[in-house]
């Protein structure tokens, strides 16, 4: 899985950006989804504050924003365009690829490690793979939903050694 990643806090740690691409392709490898492309960027709560009222209309700072990326409608092409383009089907696939992006506070990330009384790593991670569900269709607004998007959760977060006592 292609993963960019961007610190614009400056504070994020080798070994943090480290394991949140380890773990994040860790997770796209145990969901069928590591050829995919997606960006996480490390923010501050103010920043989060800006993304959540844009896009989520919420006037508060949030943990993790999680921007599913869905076209508004599909992208159709023939046989005959595609044997007259060769690149096309290339290009298509790439651009098929991208799921989205994540947008972790940092911030928040250290407030909720120390609430919930495990370490800021555990946290990370849990927000990571957390946002990373969200960009590929699951969500917990019904409690079925909830049931299969957390179990997955902390099956990736357990596989990959980061239980809540990490």
């Amino acid at each position: 899985m292609y993963i960019e990643m961007i610190d614009e806090t400056g504070l994020v740690s080798q070994e943090i950006m480290e394991q949140t691409l380890d773990l994040l392709n860790f997770a796209a490898r145990k969901t069928g989804k590591d050829e995919k492309e997606m960006s996480v960027t490390f923010v501050t709560n103010e920043r989060s504050h800006e993304l959540n009222l844009e896009y989520r209309d919420t006037d508060r700072p949030t943990d993790v924003i999680s921007l599913e990326y869905k076209p508004e409608s599909p992208i159709l092409f023939d046989e005959r365009d595609l044997e007259e383009n060769p690149d096309l089907a290339e290009m298509l696939s790439e651009f098929d690829a991208y799921i989205g992006e994540l947008f972790i506070s940092i911030d928040k990330a250290k407030e909720q490690a120390q609430e919930y009384g495990h370490s800021f790593e555990r946290e990370m991670g849990f927000l990571a793979v957390h946002g990373f569900l969200h960009i590929n269709g699951y969500d917990h607004y019904t409690p079925e939903e909830e049931k299969e998007m957390f179990t997955l959760q902390e099956e990736i977060l357990t596989a990959y050694g980061l239980t809540r006592q990490s």
